[in-house]
């Protein structure tokens, strides 16, 4: 599927979002804060839009995709950058490789996603950032219901028009409808063993951006996001409690 949408992906984007996809992709650069000679992950990168800000800052970023075909296409625009293809329950990579990892708007398809967050951990040194940017749900009831009626009536009717796959725009939009709250997510990213949790609202809550750190210290070996992941059993309840909510 998403190789067939490759080629018109980020323009398709652009459009179905109303041109927002650029102002959230900055904001993601920005909640990284990651400076020239540092590693990052960008897995779910597909085409490499995400990573050439990392890549145009002097930062040695990886773009990570299970998808060969938006990989493909990202490496004919920016050779320059590195494309490793990847499963994201699976990275391919050595542990504590990376000195911050982020996944914009992927995180959603993962089979596993909270496997995916306990990879992120793995590979990510202690002390390290993760970043993640993906649909959630708007907080005003209002706009809530507006914005539930244009993912099931108005997106796949446009993505007819612009997109080479207008199928794939439908799941799109019933993956965002499906997918978790803004602390559900928080609470996996704990349960993952990330902590210092915290979360920004974007365009009303149609998008998150939520921000975490490893551990520091011997609890922030290999295998400390499989254990935390394995070992926890209380609900999401009692997690929200260290959960933190920027007002902006």
């Amino acid at each position: 599927m998403f190789d067939d949408v490759a080629p018109k992906y980020d323009v398709v984007n652009d459009v179905l979002s109303m041109g927002q996809t650029r102002r959230w992709r900055r904001i993601v650069v920005e909640a990284m804060d990651v400076k020239a000679g540092q590693r990052v992950l960008d897995l779910a990168a597909g085409t490499g839009t995400s990573s050439e800000p990392y890549a145009d800052a002097g930062i040695d970023v990886v773009a990570c995709d299970f998808s060969l075909g938006m990989l493909k296409v990202g490496k004919r625009r920016r050779p320059d950058i590195n494309f490793i293809a990847g499963d994201a329950t699976r990275l391919p990579f050595a542990d504590n490789t990376f000195d911050a990892s982020t996944i914009s708007f992927g995180l959603r398809n993962v089979n596993e996603p909270k496997k995916a967050l306990a990879e992120m951990l793995r590979v990510t040194k202690p002390g390290g950032r993760l970043v993640i940017a993906e649909f959630s749900q708007p907080v005003v009831p209002l706009w809530r219901t507006m914005y539930t009626e244009y993912l099931m009536r108005a997106l796949p009717a446009i993505a007819v028009k612009v997109s080479s796959n207008p199928d794939a725009y439908v799941y799109l939009a019933e993956s965002i409808r499906a997918w978790p709250d803004q602390d559900h997510l928080a609470a996996w990213l704990q349960e993952a063993g990330w902590e210092d949790v915290t979360y920004r609202n974007l365009s009303g809550g149609i998008v998150a951006v939520h921000r975490a750190r490893k551990p520091d210290g011997p609890g922030a070996g290999p295998a400390a996001g499989a254990k935390a992941l394995a070992s926890h059993t209380g609900p999401v309840a009692k997690l929200r409690r260290n959960i933190t909510r920027p007002q902006r």
